[in-house]
Parts: structure tokens; C-alpha cells; sequence
């Protein structure tokens, strides 16, 4: 069932349960890109084919806020936001090692391998890299034997690269726990996930609405026990 977190007539925000794709590949697994369509053809009663616009993705593993335009206006109203980045997003991960500053901002330069599906994060410009940044700041660290000292971190993401969260933390000694492509030692698992996912949750996206150019921020809680 779709859980829908914001909807007006151009657009919608849904929760991705992490392990889901975001939109669908060549495994033909179910998508949430499917499952919004479903509901937006039984909630308007629509009998032919529902328009709906990918504006971000999020990887399978990772959970959170989707923003999907269900017009061609949203689409190009809302991407043009994306590219001027004035969308504000905002992350909350569980790392396996707290960063040695509780805040900062990470600048790397990041090249992905799209046959392996993984992302090489080096310290200065690199021919084909690009240039990736994000400012950190530590929520809380847990000191119960469950979450062995894991570190939660609020994350505001300033680009949008791919596995880009992932492969900076990695590459400052501070892997997402369940996050064993990018050197994670804990499971996800072990904190009452599902094998295969990763404590990583898209938690806020704020932008500007189509037509009204009124600001909105959606948000939601997140306990990495219950991804």
C-alpha cells in the first residue's frame, strides 16, 4: 500500500520502503514507480495510462521521501529546481564509526562504474569525477550492546551523485551499517532490518510547489531498527 506524505494537483511524495526499486530495471521486480501509478489510476478513477514523472531516484536499499510529478507542468517545473539545486534534502544514516569532528562539510570528487554499480570517491579533481558535496552532523551515538556504538548522523546533501552519501562516508572510515558494498562489517539485519538493506533514510525534502511557488517541507522520523 502507497503511503502518501504530500500530494496537490501537480504532485506527490511518497515513503520508499527500503529494498524496493524506485523505478523498474531489467530484473522486472515490483517498483514504486508501479505502485503510485496503481493508486493515482484507483483514486481518480482513471481507465488509460497515468502519467507520472521520475524526478530523483533513491537507491533499492535506502528508504525515504519520493517526489514524483503527476504533470508534464510539475515535471518541468520541479526538475528545474533540481538542476538550480533549491530542493533541500536531507538524510539520516547510522554509521559504524562516528566521524572523529561531529560536524563538517565533505567535499570529494566521485566516478561511477556503472558495470559494477559503484562509485570511486577520490580527495582531488580527477579526470571524469565529479565533484561531490554534503555537510554532517552528529545526531546521537548509541552505546547499548544492539547498535555496538553506531553513530546516527543528519546529512544535508548539496549534489546529487550517485551512491554519492555511501561512498564519502565509506571513504572517511565511516561505513552505513548494512552497507557491506561500501565496507560495512554490520548487517542491517542485526538491528531488525532486512538483509540487503542499509540505515540510510531520505528524512526531509523541501521545494517550491509548481504553480504557487509556495515553499514545502515534508519530513519524516527515522529509527534505523525498523528499516
Amino acid at each position: 500500500m502507497v503511503q502518501v506524505l504530500y500530494e496537490d494537483n501537480h504532485l506527490v511524495a511518497v515513503y520508499k520502503r527500503a529494498g524496493i526499486l524506485t523505478q523498474g530495471d531489467d530484473t522486472g521486480d515490483k517498483c514504486l514507480m508501479d505502485e503510485v501509478k496503481e493508486y493515482l489510476k484507483k483514486k481518480y478513477k482513471k481507465p488509460g495510462n497515468v502519467f507520472l514523472g521520475l524526478l530523483h531516484r533513491l537507491d533499492r536499499p535506502v528508504s525515504g521521501i519520493v517526489l514524483f510529478a503527476k504533470t508534464s507542468k510539475g515535471a518541468s517545473r520541479l526538475s528545474e529546481q533540481i538542476r538550480n539545486h533549491t530542493v533541500r534534502k536531507v538524510y539520516h544514516a547510522l554509521v559504524e564509526k562516528a566521524p572523529k569532528q561531529k560536524s563538517g562539510t565533505l567535499v570529494h570528487y566521485l566516478k561511477k562504474d556503472e558495470k559494477q554499480n559503484y562509485t570511486t570517491v577520490f580527495d582531488v579533481p580527477t579526470e571524469g569525477a565529479l565533484k561531490a558535496e554534503l555537510d554532517y552532523e552528529t545526531v546521537e551515538t548509541h552505546c547499548n550492546a544492539s547498535l555496538h556504538g553506531a553513530t546516527l548522523l543528519k546529512i544535508h546533501l548539496k549534489t546529487g551523485r550517485s551512491h554519492q552519501i555511501r561512498a564519502q562516508l565509506s571513504h572517511i572510515g565511516c561505513p552505513i551499517v548494512g552497507d557491506t558494498k561500501y565496507g560495512a562489517r554490520l548487517r542491517l539485519a542485526g538491528y531488525a532490518g532486512q538483509v540487503g538493506n542499509i540505515a540510510l533514510c531520505a528524512t526531509e525534502l523541501s521545494f517550491e510547489t509548481a504553480t504557487t511557488k509556495e515553499r514545502k517541507t515534508i519530513s519524516i522520523d527515522y529509527d534505523p531498527k525498523n528499516s
